[in-house]
């Protein structure tokens, strides 16, 4: 089978621009003691926006648009890369993680004037000095939306308990997943623009496309402890996404399968939709397959 062809059928276009969906809440972190979501003690606004920039350290901001209307609102979050995301226009706040690690960060939140224009309503700079390096692959955020009471979590804490290190959680998690869940073909041809997995409701249905596979797998790692990334980029010449994941010192960034000694690069969707047949590891073993456009 040409897997450089399959990988086409079943990648999500899925856009860069994140839905409106509310704000992520906060768990304990690895190596470190737990630390309750702060609002409110350092806040930049105008009379369109705020930007509660309480939990910098932790690696995320808080943003509301208060300027009422019913245009489209965006926020971009640039340090060497621009992130673009929506945000709603009820005044509803919302949780957008700090991705690029320590340094100076810029936030803007901007309305839709017409067609593809964009006006700024409020801009501000952010000097960040996170408490740990992994922490933004830790929370939950708007691409990897859970929490305490989630399914997911209990789930994941179920599939690893008795399990002795991140190495073994590892493997119990991404065998769940990746022998479980089945590729959703019909959703990946209707999916609309600013689409966000309801990783609850993907865990339920076992089905999904691949930001679906990648971000329950997410989910679930981060709720035990252990940083992941949620990838989007390029399999091939195609939009996707899949997972890396911080184990034994090293970020995980190769090839897909568990060998008894090593992992790389976590692509569940193809491996789970290939059934980890030989020709399904062997194209996402080459990391010339893949290339990096966004982490979350």
């Amino acid at each position: 089978m040409n897997y450089s062809k399959r990988i086409a059928a079943l990648a999500l276009t899925i856009t860069l621009i994140v839905g409106i969906i509310g704000g992520a809440g906060v768990l304990a972190v690895s190596g470190l003691s737990t630390v309750a979501q702060k609002t409110g003690v350092t806040v930049y606004s105008n009379q369109k926006a705020s930007i509660d920039a309480s939990n910098l350290t932790e690696g995320y901001v808080i943003i509301k648009y208060t300027g009422g209307g019913s245009n489209r609102i965006r926020v971009q979050i640039t340090k060497d890369t621009t992130y673009t995301y929506d945000l709603n226009n009820g005044g509803k706040a919302e949780t957008y993680p700090l991705t690029e690690g320590n340094g100076s960060y810029t936030v803007r939140v901007l309305e839709n004037t017409s067609g593809t224009k964009y006006a700024i309503s409020y801009s501000t700079t952010l000097n960040v000095s996170l408490r740990n390096q992994f922490l933004p692959f830790l929370y939950p955020n708007q691409y990897v939306n859970y929490n305490s009471n989630s399914a997911v979590v209990s789930t994941a804490k179920s599939l690893t308990s008795g399990k002795s290190g991140d190495v073994e959680k590892l493997k119990a998690i991404y065998n769940y997943v990746v022998d479980n869940f089945k590729y959703d073909y019909d959703k990946a041809k209707t999916v609309q623009s600013g689409y966000l997995p309801n990783v609850d409701a993907i865990l339920s249905s076992k089905k999904g496309i691949c930001f679906d596979y990648a971000a329950v797998m997410s989910a679930m790692l981060r709720s035990q402890n252990i940083p992941c990334k949620l990838i989007v980029g390029y399999a091939g010449t195609t939009y996707h996404a899949w997972v890396n994941v911080y184990v034994e010192g090293n970020w995980v960034e190769g090839a897909i399968y568990y060998d008894g000694v090593k992992w790389s690069l976590l692509d569940p969707t193809y491996l789970s939709s290939g059934n980890k047949s030989e020709a399904a590891k062997k194209y996402v073993a080459n990391t010339k397959n893949y290339s990096q456009k966004y982490a979350y």
